[in-house]
């Protein structure tokens, strides 16, 4: 069960999702942040899930976010759907159009490059394909430690004194990184190298509203040892 403080909404909201999904995790965070009461149920089973097929017929994915009785899919169009929606809590999206667009940019390059890149490092067929997807994660880093020193201006989050839309976006990834870092022993987010990242990520991680839906990493180390059959999680 989501947080139940309330909104100026007062049609049902339900999601669908999964745990261990750092894409779940997006709309949960969005959700807890503009303090929206929901009802959480947890897919076991997407792929055969008669909810899942009736909600998202066309990819068959989760989140599926159900205001009232409209489905809603694909997480960062729920999160923006929730900031729009929700007025309560603070705004996710800045207000500026080029700002916007700058937020919609990143956030689509961190699907793009940084979660393929995290998937190639856990499915990688040999060590000189895995070292190949560990070099472009780290400099996704890289790039993402430019980013967020311009996007912050000295301040904690990328979308300044508060977590805005990048923050999501990229927040939800750090639980598959910290999964590679134990199995890889390479330090994606590290002090020296990404020293913004680095203190970025714990200020993420310590969030009234990531605190409560962020997952256990050590869970989420035994579901990657399942969910992949590869030496690396061996």
């Amino acid at each position: 069960m989501g947080l139940m403080n309330g909104s100026k909404n007062d049609e049902y909201v339900k999601l669908l999702g999964a745990w261990p999904s750092p894409f779940v995790l997006r709309t949960r965070i969005a959700l807890n942040l503009k303090n929206v009461a929901y009802e959480y149920l947890e897919e076991e089973d997407t792929l055969n899930s008669e909810s899942v097929l009736n909600y998202n017929p066309v990819h068959k994915q989760i989140p599926i976010l159900i205001h009232g009785n409209k489905p809603i899919r694909e997480s960062l169009n729920i999160v923006m759907y929730v900031d729009e929606t929700w007025l309560s809590g603070p705004p996710i999206l800045p207000s500026d159009p080029f700002d916007r667009a700058v937020a919609r940019f990143w956030d689509v390059y961190i699907d793009e490059h940084c979660f393929t890149s995290i998937n190639g490092v856990a499915v990688a067929k040999d060590e000189e394909e895995r070292k190949a997807a560990i070099t472009k994660l780290e400099q996704c880093m890289a790039l993402l430690e430019e980013t967020f020193q311009e996007c912050s201006k000295g301040r904690g989050f990328f979308g300044g004194e508060n977590i805005g839309f990048i923050d999501i976006g990229f927040g939800s990834m750090l639980g598959p990184l910290k999964v590679l870092e134990k199995f890889t022993g390479v330090k994606f987010i590290h002090p020296e190298n990404t020293p913004g990242l680095f203190l970025w990520a714990d200020r993420f991680y310590a969030h009234e509203a990531v605190k409560p839906v962020m997952p256990d990493i050590e869970e989420l180390v035994e579901f990657a040892k399942l969910k992949f059959n590869t030496s690396i999680f061996k």
